[in-house]
């Protein structure tokens, strides 16, 4: 079975990072790709990484043959997918949405995080959170995916085998997460200028992330017990990745190890590495891999995870490409199986 894929603003990083994987899937056929700004500019004379695989112009979404597709991707900023989505959802096609419109079944906490009216709470709630470690089962039925965002899905994957187990303090979980500057988007913004990022480390978000209530609600569904967390992200000098340092204090004793070991055996994507091994960004860099190690320091009571990832492969267009396997009966890692890039 071939099915007909589109994708809305096929621009940005995660767009592109789409496009890469799109066209090496054996199963898909890129239909139309969209921009109101670049409408009629061919993809790869924007993206020369695409020369001989895309031959596609990107189109008005207004003209576009979306509802002729089998599959919608929308590579957009927040707010975008929420205002299209019922059209396409009544033509009979399914959307995966990159963005964060319907990641929150709260719409009043969606509102006061993105700060926007939500236009269609009704979709909110039949959304099905596209982490495939926890919904396999109902993204395989879905037609509406919520694409996770890269800090919780590399956050999440690192405490959820300890929250199913009880074995921590689900109520007080700190995540020190960092990510590459491509987590920002391709919009020209003055954090992001390479005088700006380059040779330079900060925080940002301290107060409260966006990603916050996501992560919870996520980690939530796995707990017995209220989670509470202590997130803070930061900005690294580098293009892209995702390394999260998670700590969870053990109110339970097991064998972590074996632990994570047997949740994430049958996992494709999710590698637990050796006893007193790392994982670093480069590792992952361009899979769909999420590598992830576990410590405990000395003997003492408090766990160490760290879980890395590519933010825009597992941590977008890659787990959306994986959630669209799992959603038409494909193979779940078709056209994800390349190693990370090194160097």
């Amino acid at each position: 079975m071939t099915i007909q894929v589109g994708i809305v603003g096929g621009t940005g990083y995660s767009g592109v990072e789409l496009l890469r994987l799109l066209v090496r899937h054996p199963q898909v056929r890129l239909r139309t790709i969209t921009s109101r700004k670049e409408a009629g500019t061919g993809v790869a004379e924007m993206f020369p990484s695409l020369r001989h695989f895309v031959d596609l112009k990107f189109e008005d979404p207004s003209a576009a043959s979306l509802r002729e597709c089998d599959v919608v991707f929308f590579a957009t900023p927040n707010g975008v997918a929420m205002t299209e989505a019922k059209g396409l959802l009544q033509a009979g096609v399914r959307v995966i949405d990159l963005a964060a419109d319907f990641r929150l079944r709260d719409v009043a906490a969606w509102e006061k995080w993105y700060r926007i009216p939500h236009a269609a709470p009704e979709l909110a709630a039949e959304a099905v959170y596209g982490l495939p470690e926890m919904n396999r089962a109902r993204i395989a039925k879905a037609r509406l995916v919520a694409n996770p965002g890269c800090y919780p899905t590399a956050m999440q994957l690192g405490f959820l085998p300890l929250l199913e187990s009880a074995t921590v303090d689900a109520g007080h979980l700190i995540a020190d997460a960092k990510s590459g500057v491509s987590g920002a988007g391709r919009k020209a913004e003055m954090h992001t200028l390479f005088a700006e990022a380059a040779d330079n480390f900060s925080a940002y978000g301290v107060a409260g992330h966006r990603h916050l209530p996501e992560t919870l609600q996520g980690l939530q569904t796995c707990s017995q017990t209220p989670v509470g967390l202590v997130f803070v992200p930061h900005l690294t000098p580098m293009i892209r990745g995702i390394h999260a340092t998670l700590y969870a204090r053990i109110t339970r004793e097991a064998d972590f190890q074996s632990l994570f070991v047997e949740r994430y055996a049958r996992e494709p994507f999710v590698d637990v590495l050796p006893p007193g091994t790392q994982p670093d960004t480069r590792s992952v860099r361009g899979s769909n891999t999420c590598r992830i190690a576990v410590h405990r320091p000395r003997d003492g009571d408090t766990l160490v995870i760290l879980s890395v990832i590519d933010n825009l492969t597992k941590g977008a267009a890659g787990q959306a490409v994986q959630n669209m396997n799992i959603m038409f009966g494909f193979d779940e890692s078709a056209a994800l199986t390349d190693p990370a890039l090194v160097p």
